[in-house]
């Protein structure tokens, strides 16, 4: 029998859509009060939105404006109600987009994705994602612990430390990049580490293609991804059925309202119809209404073997824009502008994001009439220190690079 974590999982959908649209027309009836939301609740009646078609009447927020709105009015453009008070943490995510984390427990949500993956209370969970200035880390570690689970914040990188924590503390389970879990798992097995408590993983971040789950899990380690963002944390994530198989597509988390949108717009698609992510979270600390996530998905039909009642979607399915998710980052069309600028010799620039060895890696190709191999270095560092991330830098001839407004190319396959 199919285990839940809460009784609003198996709600009827109905009562669902009732008590979020509720929750929505009192969020959007206090804040059309305040100087920030004003303007963007001009002409919404609040009485008629009941539905989430309804939600159409008020404009979708996107990135690249709320980066904006928040350098003219820090530290959050007012959008923010709740004075600092109550807020526990202050992150800045690539953009720079900066996010408050309020103090209630498990404030992202993560602890459903969690239970869903199999974590149960008592397991130890090695949390590999990053600790510092952005989110990750917290997104996921409030979840263990709300579930009453102990974690190690080991934070990415550095594999003979985190195999010696591995082989101390025996964790059940994983949380990270599926990419750094495969190269755990092999580097126990090269240095003759025994890294075979790990048993369960909950993976974000990154790309989870059909070869390496089915490896990690042929290595014995059941494999769940979560869908999560640094504005709302958990928006989706992967279940089972009750024989314990993976089913097709992720639940939406209860906290969330979903719409699929046409990119551009903040039209809803028509059923089944791949369009853009649009989430709305309301919290007191930081609501967010009809935000634009720049994820392609689409709704599933039907109802879900794993017993849930709430609304699927078919998984992360690419970007409605042109930034990309490199090891877990967002990596922007502007930073590669920014490298760019940085570097006079540059005419144009392209970044083509690969993946090889079950890893997604990253190539930035610069028309230059230079030839010098420390140019290339040079810019390879800029690169690394604009994007977080390490990249290879390859100097091509003027008008060798396409001539079709890419100026990120994500080639890795999806699906």
């Amino acid at each position: 029998m199919t285990e839940f974590h809460d009784r609003l999982e198996t709600r009827r959908p109905a009562t669902r859509e009732r008590a979020q649209m509720k929750a929505v027309r009192e969020a959007v009836g206090a804040l059309a009060a305040t100087r920030a939301w004003r303007s963007r609740f001009a002409g919404v009646t609040v009485a008629k939105l009941r539905n989430r078609a309804d939600l159409a009447a008020i404009p979708v927020l996107r990135k690249g404006e709320l980066k904006e709105l928040q350098a003219a009015r820090p530290p959050f453009a007012g959008l923010t109600p709740a004075k600092l008070g109550g807020v526990g943490r202050l992150f800045t995510s690539p953009g720079p987009i900066f996010e408050p984390e309020g103090l209630t427990t498990d404030w992202w949500g993560t602890a459903r994705a969690y239970f869903a993956a199999g974590i149960r209370r008592g397991d130890i969970v090695l949390n590999t994602f990053a600790y510092h200035l952005t989110p990750g880390g917290f997104i996921l570690d409030a979840g263990a612990r709300a579930l009453g689970c102990p974690v190690i914040p080991a934070g990415p990188g550095n594999k003979e430390a985190q195999l010696d924590l591995i082989g101390h503390y025996r964790p059940r389970a994983y949380v990270g990049t599926p990419d750094f879990l495969k190269i755990l798992l092999d580097a126990g097995v090269e240095a003759g580490r025994d890294v075979s408590s790990i048993r369960r993983a909950l993976c974000s971040g990154a790309a989870l293609p059909p070869s390496l789950r089915a490896e990690l899990e042929g290595r014995g380690v059941g494999v769940r991804q979560a869908y999560a963002i640094a504005d709302v944390g958990l928006v989706a994530y992967e279940t089972s059925d009750p024989d314990g198989a993976l089913v097709p597509g992720m639940m939406v988390d209860e906290r969330i309202l979903l719409e699929i949108v046409r990119p551009g717009t903040g039209e809803p698609v028509g059923p089944g119809e791949v369009g853009e992510v649009v989430v709305t979270r309301i919290d007191p600390v930081n609501p967010v209404i009809r935000l634009a996530t720049g994820d392609l998905s689409a709704f599933l039909d039907g109802d879900s073997p794993c017993g849930r009642t709430g609304p699927r979607i078919r998984g992360w399915m690419g970007r409605a824009d042109q930034k990309a998710k490199v090891k877990g980052m967002f990596v922007d069309p502007a930073d590669v502008d920014r490298v760019a600028k940085r570097h006079p010799e540059i005419a144009r620039a392209r970044l083509v994001v690969t993946r090889a060895n079950e890893q997604d890696e990253m190539e930035l190709r610069v028309e230059a009439k230079v030839s010098d191999p420390a140019f290339a270095e040079a810019v390879a560092a800029t690169l690394a220190a604009v994007t977080r991330l390490k990249g290879r830098v390859s100097v091509v001839a003027p008008g060798a690079l396409p001539n079709d407004g890419k100026v990120i190319a994500d080639e890795r396959p999806v699906g």
